[in-house]
């Protein structure tokens, strides 16, 4: 239930489709999430300025005027924090639940409270995920005590007895418990995403409900922080020790701790981690989870956040009518020493199975002053993907195999992040150096200070493009509530941007990137260092997944307004066109803002030719006859506007976005490159290097050689489309000359068409394409594509992969017929109930009842071209020491799906909720139906989903059930280490086959 806010990425430019590309933008400074409905304009400092107004209601708030997104601030009498912002493009709205504690205000002595609660706050109160709360919480209060005992004794025989107690208890009050209430009470008001996160600063609760769920909605919330009751804690305890280990297994996370380690020697930033010690993880205290709840959750210290289509009004007298109870209490601001100044760096070294890599971070101050927006400015100067220094200087040179900038701006300090990739050949040091230079360029000044004036430009333009979901305005004031930021400046950051002078910046660079900063090595090899969680033993509890509490089954016969599903019209919502050559274009009109979106697509990519991937990925490092690489990076930052190319198996597209007004040039400018691609050889040879590079550090990826290559192999045999590409000795010989002549300058022979989304006319759209995009007529068919035989899974087959790490992951996958849309209604209502989501099978037996995995669901996947399977798909991440009882636990549920007729009636009402109030829209309009007419639909499918869905019956899905899942022949893809999974306990599941990382990759 981790979110990590850093890595919101920003897509600019070209991808590399096998190289290692440079690591997109993030930053929480990238993370600017407000809405225009405009094109971006500087909006004059003196219009943002606080207002209060009474509604006609008699309500009064507070906003800000000049405030496009129009956030109102509500303050209950018991101080709880209300912010809204209305947003009606579709009936949804997104919402937050926001405590300002965090990883940060845990205790020294038992880090990971927060967290910890953030778990528990899913379990219910004594009004729902209770049987009966009389009889459960005698019970529950013996855990509360053998726990205390537990925690504060260090015999491991005493220990032992009393946790062999706990488990015996906790199994007597699961009897009286109902698991994943909460969840079941979100599945049936229809709300998607539900999760929650901590971080240093917050622990905030997540939920995008339908615009007619509100009261349904906060009268659950409201109930959940009344009186939240910690039962179901053992087996929870087990899922966090899971969360815990997976961190073990991610280099990432160690490289993130050393860094702030080292940063911050006095401050919770770095002293404590949001997860906790393994040691205090063992030694949980109920009592104090508990202390912290009623320190930290209280309403002076909270917020409700809803971005979407409601009534602000009547939405605040919900909320006073549902949250108005909480008392509120003073609460303590965090107090910290100043951190010491160092005049050397501290250097680390870390060790693990994944690529090596450098990184480097400064500490500098926090939220809300002058140095955080400088740094702002400072980090985009560096790496914007496109125009700064590090892009220009280091990944468009190819000097590195990746490197990159980025920020996070906390509270009470903000620090500034480098990392980088080595080449071949190349050591970690030099990659550090290189990145250093940079710095010392912005504080010699060898910057342009047009790039200043062209990242506001860029900043105004993600705000427009970000916030046209609701997700990333409410983030934005997410952001601001939590770090204490006033609204009204939070508005006016393009504008301050604006004001900052190249002076600024240079001083501010030698102020303060000095000698005091942190220096991590990630380095390949064992780490010795690593203690992992071990499993305690738990026996399974019941989850009485069939009973339900008076609360929810009020929730459940609640009235509400309908909304009605809206279904794509595809003829009628698409307009098409063609241009002077007869290329055919799709287009949809933007009224919202002057955002526009244009797509080439092309039914060919490696699978046609595997030099395709290559050329496009060449594209992005040359320059024309005219204009060199820097010029033509700086010309599109200029213009807010970017293309990226990318080629799939399958397809290539090539887009370009930005704001309208510059439309014309930026489409001139993208024609032109590829018409006028200066061949360049050394950056080939450049490039050859970073992807054989690229293709060794694949082999370290975990996600990569299970999920692509080990199942990739599972489907189709030691030939697959994963490991389909171009040789070492045949990459070497590649010529720049061949593949820009005969490949990129020839794109456009090619049949292709185009999709446009955005505010011009059809008629100035295809005069506009027409002028500049010369394809001929009539255009070449695509070559026919490589193809790979599926194989037929006849008996159950094991193909496990060595590889060191601490946990093991499962991944079951078994191939069905070729689509048929016809089922789409069972699976979908199928996929709900089974595996869908934490109210579902999968999740609460695995998770809940049995505390075997922090990860599991099953899905029935459908393919995307109607001459392809579909496939079942299962998946488990878990300990390596309990492999033996989880797998064999997934296998029960493929073959025995327990039924529940009451769960049943959710998933079909779940499913029938989200697509009343489901809106498709702008470009994704036009890539539904290209997905649409791939599966040789002609109208949209989720009209037969909601239509059949609610008659379906239980005998119905267990005749798909039966035909699909049940004691059916399974590939078993396993990854773990192989002196923690034994040869013989593979060998019960199937035919063992042992896949070497060269035999999925194929080199």
């Amino acid at each position: 239930m981790k979110k990590n806010l850093l890595l919101l990425l920003m897509l600019i430019g070209c991808f590399l489709t096998e190289a290692t590309a440079q690591k997109t933008k993030s930053s929480t400074n990238q993370k600017k999430m407000t809405q225009t409905k405009t094109q971006p304009a500087t909006i004059k400092k003196d219009n943002f300025v606080w207002t209060s107004v009474k509604s006609p209601s008699g309500i009064t708030y507070k906003t800000v005027k000049g405030d496009p997104y129009k956030v109102r601030f509500y303050t209950l009498p018991n101080g709880l924090t209300f912010i809204a912002s209305v947003k009606n493009a579709s009936p949804r709205i997104q919402t937050f639940i926001a405590t300002k504690a965090g990883s940060k205000n845990d205790p020294a002595d038992n880090t990971g409270l927060a967290h910890y609660l953030e778990h528990m706050l899913f379990k219910g109160t004594n009004k729902y995920g209770t049987k009966d709360w009389k009889k459960e919480k005698p019970l529950l209060d013996k855990i509360d005590a053998l726990y205390e005992q537990y925690h504060q004794t260090t015999d491991p025989a005493k220990r032992k007895a009393i946790y062999a107690e706990i488990d015996q208890t906790s199994g007597e009050a699961a009897k009286w418990a109902i698991a994943n209430e909460y969840d079941k009470l979100m599945t049936i008001i229809g709300a998607k995403g539900t999760n929650a996160f901590t971080s240093v600063e917050q622990t905030v609760y997540v939920n995008d409900i339908p615009a007619n769920e509100v009261d349904n909605w906060l009268k659950i919330e409201g109930e959940r922080f009344r009186n939240p009751i910690l039962r179901l804690f053992h087996t929870e305890l087990e899922a966090v020790y899971e969360e815990k280990n997976i961190s073990l297994d991610r280099d990432g996370n160690k490289v993130q701790d050393k860094l702030m380690e080292g940063l911050f020697t006095k401050h919770a930033y770095g002293t404590q981690t949001t997860i906790g010690t393994v040691e205090h993880l063992k030694n949980p205290s109920l009592k104090k989870i508990r202390d912290y709840y009623h320190k930290n959750y209280v309403p002076n210290n909270m917020a409700v956040i809803m971005v979407g289509d409601f009534d602000p009004d009547a939405a605040y007298g919900k909320v006073v009518k549902y949250m108005g109870y909480m008392q509120p209490k003073p609460v303590n601001p965090y107090k910290f020493e100043a951190e010491p100044v160092r005049t050397s760096p501290t250097e680390y070294t870390v060790f693990g199975p994944e690529q090596e890599s450098v990184s480097f971070a400064f500490r500098l101050p926090g939220a809300g002053t002058k140095e955080a927006r400088l740094l702002t400015m400072m980090d985009l100067l560096l790496s914007n993907s496109k125009s700064g220094l590090i892009d220009l200087n280091l990944t468009k040179l190819q000097k590195v195999q990746s490197g990159t900038s980025y920020s996070e701006i906390m509270k009470d300090y903000s620090v500034h992040y480098f990392e980088g990739q080595a080449k071949e050949g190349q050591s970690l040091s030099e990659v550090k150096n290189l990145l250093m230079d940079q710095i010392q360029k912005i504080k010699r000044g060898e910057f342009d200070e047009s790039t200043m004036k062209a990242i506001v430009t860029n900043e105004r333009f993600d705000k427009m493009r970000g916030n046209e979901e609701n997700g990333s305005l409410a983030f934005n004031v997410l952001d601001a509530f939590v770090l204490g930021l006033d609204w009204s400046k939070k508005v006016n950051e393009p504008n301050d941007l604006t004001a900052i002078t190249k002076a600024e910046i240079i001083a501010f660079a030698n102020k303060y990137y000095n000698n005091d900063y942190v220096l991590v090595f990630k380095k390949k090899g064992e780490d010795k260092s690593v203690v992992k969680v071990d499993k305690p033993t738990i026996t399974p509890v019941t989850v009485n997944r069939s009973d339900r509490s008076p609360f929810l089954t009020a929730i459940a016969d609640a009235k509400v307004s309908d909304i009605q599903p809206v279904f794509l019209d595809y003829k009628s919502v698409i307009g098409t066109t063609l241009t002077k050559n007869n290329l055919p274009i799709y287009y949809l009109k933007n009224d919202e803002n002057t955002r526009f979106s244009l797509t080439y697509v092309w039914e060919m990519g490696k699978l046609n030719d595997r030099k395709w991937p290559i050329a496009l990925s060449l594209l992005s490092f040359l320059g024309t006859k005219d204009m060199t690489l820097d010029d033509i990076n700086k010309k599109f930052y200029s213009l807010a506007c970017s293309y990226s190319v990318n080629a799939t198996d399958d397809q290539i597209r090539l887009t370009l976005t930005g704001l309208n007004d510059n439309f014309k040039e930026a489409n001139e400018l993208m024609e032109s490159i590829l018409k006028n691609a200066e061949p360049d050889q050394n950056q080939l040879n450049a490039l050859v290097d970073r992807i054989l590079k690229s293709r060794e550090n694949n082999k370290t990826e975990k996600r990569i050689i299970l999920q692509q290559g080990l199942q990739s192999y599972a489907i189709y045999g030691k030939e697959n489309p994963f490991n389909y590409i171009i040789n070492s000795a045949d990459l070497k010989q590649l010529k720049a000359e061949d593949l820009i002549n005969n490949y990129v300058k020839k794109l456009i022979n090619f049949k292709h068409k185009a999709n446009y989304y955005g505010p011009l006319s059809e008629q100035e759209l295809a005069k506009q394409i027409g002028d500049v995009h010369n394809n001929p007529m009539p255009m070449m068919e695509v070559p026919a594509p490589k193809e790979f035989a599926r194989k037929d899974m006849t008996s159950n087959k094991v193909y496990f992969t060595n590889f060191p790490m601490v946990q093991a992951e499962i991944l079951w996958v078994r191939k069905s017929e070729n689509y048929n849309p016809a089922i789409a209604p069972t699976t979908s209502v199928f996929n709900e109930y089974f595996g869908g989501g934490m109210s579902g099978v999968v999740f609460q037996t695995i998770r809940e009842s049995k505390a075997l995995a922090y990860s599991t669901y099953s899905r029935y996947t459908n393919p995307s071209k109607k001459s392809d399977p579909h496939y079942v798909i299962a998946y488990i991440g878990t300990q390596a020491d309990k492999f033996n009882d989880a797998v064999p636990a997934m296998n029960d549920l493929l073959n025995n799906v327990p039924f529940t007729e009451k769960s049943f009636a959710d998933a079909k009402l779940a499913v029938r909720s989200g697509i009343e109030s489901e809106r498709i829209r702008k470009e994704s309009i036009l890539f539904n139906y290209d997905n649409a007419i791939k599966l040789g639909l002609t109208s949209d499918i989720r009209k037969s989903i909601f239509d059949q869905s609610n008659s379906l019956t239980w005998d119905g899905m267990m005749k798909f059930y039966d035909q699909e899942y049940k004691n059916k022949p399974f590939s078993y893809c396993i990854i773990g280490s192989n002196d923690k999974i034994k040869m013989e306990d593979l060998k019960k599941l199937g035919e063992v086959e042992e896949v070497t990382l060269s035999d999925i990759f194929g080199y």
